[in-house]
């Protein structure tokens, strides 16, 4: 499938145009486009410009305020909790980790649920927040149900990401950032987009049956948790996603498991939920609170070096370090352009034509 290359500084323009249309103000226009292009350059294409039709979408059915009064509704001193207004989450988790952050400077811990807010984007862009402070950052969220746990074909958790960043010396961060489903339901997207199968393990047919089929979902199968199945360790993943759902929502009132609203606006109007909107949770630990930062980063240089120099099943693929390839991608792709397939920037100038913006 054809690609096209834009160049960084004129993606972000289009994208804050995009947040300007939908009433944002010029602050969080620039921060809730600076998530987004954040995860087309670190290679992510299935969270970053790519979603601005569902945000769209999900403003034009009044599920997402674009002037939102973020507000604490909850607090010790070294915790909150975070109501977002409806706003988006590419707004609300930001200040959700700047207080964390906040929070962790002066107790050497802080940590932030948050209720009442929409999809955040990449949880690498919030944990990795933390990194330049010399703090170890932590972020998730829980996503509209897509995922059937261990045994069943009942969709009752979303992919439900996680992600974990921790600072490195002469390196880049270390940044475990996953779904706790076998794949993100924006690999499938990406799938449909390019008309190619999946692999089998990703997905379930309504019935149960392993399938290929990248728009399985659509006739009523289901994603899969980390791990596949039982003999695979499906009910580990079940047990990630749980955690991650239990930690965004019930810790902060959020909806949870089956009652998380969708990302696409469908459900018009909502049923009788139990919390409000989308959770997330975030943390920021202060890595002096250990042990000296410059010793930890030290150390972590060495743990990548070795993990680095470990012996290749296959000469041409080295072990790859947690965050490495969105760090390539990265470097790349800020002197070479950001690659968007050919739907996708029709879907772009759709929007465009819809918002009455200036096109890419």
């Amino acid at each position: 499938m054809s690609s096209f290359i834009f160049q960084e500084n004129k993606l972000r323009a289009f994208t804050e145009s995009v947040f300007h249309a939908m009433g944002c103000s010029e602050e969080h226009a620039v921060l809730a486009a600076d998530v987004l292009i954040t995860s087309d350059l670190r290679g992510i294409d299935s969270h970053g410009v790519a979603r601005l039709s569902g945000y769209i979408r999900l403003w034009k059915k009044h599920r997402i305020n674009p002037n939102p009064n973020i507000r604490i509704v909850h607090e010790t001193a070294s915790t909150a909790t975070v109501d977002g207004d409806g706003g988006l989450g590419l707004i609300v988790a930001p200040f959700a980790m700047k207080l964390a952050m906040e929070k962790a400077e002066k107790y050497g811990s802080g940590w932030v649920s948050v209720r009442n807010s929409n999809h955040f984007g990449i949880a690498g862009y919030h944990a990795m927040q933390a990194v330049s402070k010399d703090m170890i950052g932590i972020a998730m969220t829980n996503a509209s149900p897509l995922v059937a746990p261990t045994f069943t074909t009942e969709r009752l958790l979303g992919t439900n990401p996680m992600c974990y960043a921790f600072p490195a010396g002469k390196y880049p961060p270390v940044v475990v950032d996953m779904a706790t489903a076998t794949a993100a339901n924006g690999k499938l997207e990406i799938a449909q987009r390019e008309g190619k199968q999946i692999p089998e393990g990703w997905v379930q047919t309504k019935t149960g049956l392993p399938t290929s089929d990248a728009h399985a979902l659509k006739t009523g199968g289901s994603l899969l948790p980390l791990g596949s199945d039982r003999d695979h360790g499906s009910h580990k993943g079940f047990g990630l996603s749980a955690t991650v759902d239990i930690l965004t929502s019930i810790l902060s009132g959020a909806n949870y498991g089956p009652w998380v609203p969708p990302f696409v606006a469908f459900l018009d109007p909502l049923p009788d939920l139990p919390g409000e909107g989308i959770g997330h949770f975030h943390g920021a630990m202060r890595i002096d609170g250990f042990r000296p930062a410059a010793d930890f980063k030290s150390h972590m240089d060495r743990w990548i070096e070795r993990f680095k120099a470990a012996v290749p099943i296959d000469p041409d693929q080295p072990v790859i370090i947690p965050g490495e390839p969105e760090a390539e991608a990265e470097k790349i792709r800020r002197v070479e352009g950001i690659p968007l397939s050919e739907p996708v920037v029709k879907d772009l100038e759709a929007l465009a034509e819809l918002l009455g913006i200036e096109k890419l």
